[in-house]
């Protein structure tokens, strides 16, 4: 099945507790996503850059296996998207210390028609208008999934919540969906957002794992998952989004005689996720997820499993 991922492919600068600084790596929510399902099928990408988007840059994305580019544009006399963050001891925090939108703040790209009979589609976090517009351009879809921040609940609510009726589930932070609905609770707030038009909602809580809330032909079920406890952590920079990708590239490619999307089935794409981000953490930027192998990936989500069994 056809995978697409919409959102940013940016240049960062990422500063860790211990002092380390690492400038002009490459990152966006699309990069990250997309390194992380190309390890289940392909997937194609769209996102703009400038014409200062660096060779080497390129160069990573390009060999990247089963990632198509043929909807990055390359944008002669714009500027790439540049982010900077520095990381609290705890590594689960951090403040950003410049944000750059260059060519974020003109026209989105263009979806390529060899895109648009795609079935999977994430919409990595975007103002929700733009979300929008992609989605339209998308109507073959047969499951579409959307990220979301507290920028865009705080001035962009009307437009947020048009974009949670038209998706089939939406994927948020702890904080975020507290924002949202106005639940301290995980589960209250997660219940809310199923309410609001989703088929099912994906509440992140960084090192505590994820809790999920999916209606289904049996009635709305909840589950939980853990963290991978990861020993070695450098930067969490693109966690989320490779969790993401590791969910999607499993439900696009992993079918199996396509079951039907039910709990069962949510709870083992988000698995696969978990362990996705649990590579991501290891270096800085898309240096693990590149250099991933399928044994490596198969034996760490085996030992997830085991972790999760309950005799």
């Amino acid at each position: 099945m056809s995978l697409i991922v919409t959102g940013t492919i940016g240049i960062d600068t990422v500063e860790t507790p211990a002092g380390e600084v690492r400038e002009g790596v490459l990152g966006g929510s699309c990069a990250y996503f997309a390194a992380a399902a190309q390890h289940h099928g392909a997937v194609n990408i769209v996102a703009a850059v400038g014409e200062d988007f660096p060779e080497e840059h390129m160069a990573k994305l390009s060999g990247l296996k089963g990632v198509d580019r043929r909807g990055l544009e390359v944008r002669a006399g714009s500027k790439t998207f540049r982010w900077g963050g520095k990381y609290h001891n705890n590594m689960d925090h951090r403040d950003t210390t410049f944000t750059d939108l260059n060519v974020l703040i003109e026209a989105p790209p263009v979806i390529p028609d060899e895109y648009k009979d795609a079935q999977y589609v994430f919409l990595a976090n975007a103002h929700p208008m733009v979300q929008l517009g992609m989605l339209e351009q998308l109507p073959g879809r047969r499951l579409a999934v959307a990220d979301t921040m507290d920028l865009w609940i705080d001035t962009a609510r009307a437009e947020l919540d048009q974009l949670i009726t038209k998706v089939d589930g939406l994927v948020l932070n702890y904080d975020e969906a507290q924002l949202l609905t106005g639940h301290n609770n995980t589960v209250a707030a997660a219940k809310h957002i199923l309410d609001m038009g989703p088929s099912f909602v994906v509440v992140k809580k960084g090192e505590h794992g994820c809790l999920f809330v999916i209606r289904d032909q049996d009635g709305v079920g909840i589950g939980a998952l853990p963290a991978f406890p990861a020993e070695t952590v450098v930067d969490p920079t693109g966690a989320g989004d490779s969790f993401a990708g590791g969910m999607m590239g499993y439900l696009a490619h992993d079918q199996n005689g396509e079951p039907e999307f039910n709990l069962a089935r949510l709870k083992a794409a988000l698995a696969h996720g978990t362990v996705m981000a649990s590579f991501t953490i290891e270096t800085f930027s898309l240096d693990r997820l590149a250099s991933l192998t399928t044994n490596e990936l198969g034996e760490r989500f085996d030992e997830f499993a085991r972790m999760l069994r309950v005799h």
